[in-house]
């Protein structure tokens, strides 16, 4: 199972940053690799809340549901299906107020499909391509929140 961490520091409340990152259907207005985000389920948001995810490219998609809702805690998406050639993929968040900034952590754990292949292809690309990713997508949540 592979592992990626990150963590930035965001000029906004924690709430205020809760809100955008348990809001489901608003991703892609801070994650500059999405093209559409839809909820997919009865619940908005909460445990259970699931959404499916266009990507910019035209091509992949993603759906992830909330396994893990502990309000300005802790929150973790879970893959539930995907073009990409990853399986049992969860991005979990927790959070940290410092002064009127609040730091995000986010650690991804995954695993890649097609056995032996998948790994050759997470050592020489899959893994930098989810870092530069999950890079631009905090990128993008801190210039949102900062500005909402």
């Amino acid at each position: 199972m592979g592992t990626i961490k990150n963590e930035i520091t965001i000029n906004a409340t924690l709430e205020g940053i809760w809100s955008h990152l348990t809001d489901l259907e608003l991703l892609d207005k801070y994650d500059p690799t999405v093209k559409r985000s839809t909820l997919i389920s009865s619940e908005k948001t909460g445990m259970g809340a699931k959404r499916k995810v266009e990507m910019l490219d035209g091509k992949n998609w993603f759906e992830e549901k909330i396994t893990v809702f502990e309000p300005n805690k802790a929150l973790t998406y879970q893959l539930t299906d995907c073009s990409f050639p990853m399986k049992d993929l969860k991005h979990s968040y927790t959070f940290e107020k410092i002064g009127d900034q609040t730091k995000v952590k986010q650690i991804m754990e995954y695993t890649v499909k097609f056995g032996l292949l998948g790994k050759l292809l997470d050592a020489l690309m899959i893994r930098k391509q989810s870092d530069a990713g999950i890079k631009k997508f905090f990128t993008g949540l801190k210039q949102y929140a900062e500005k909402n």
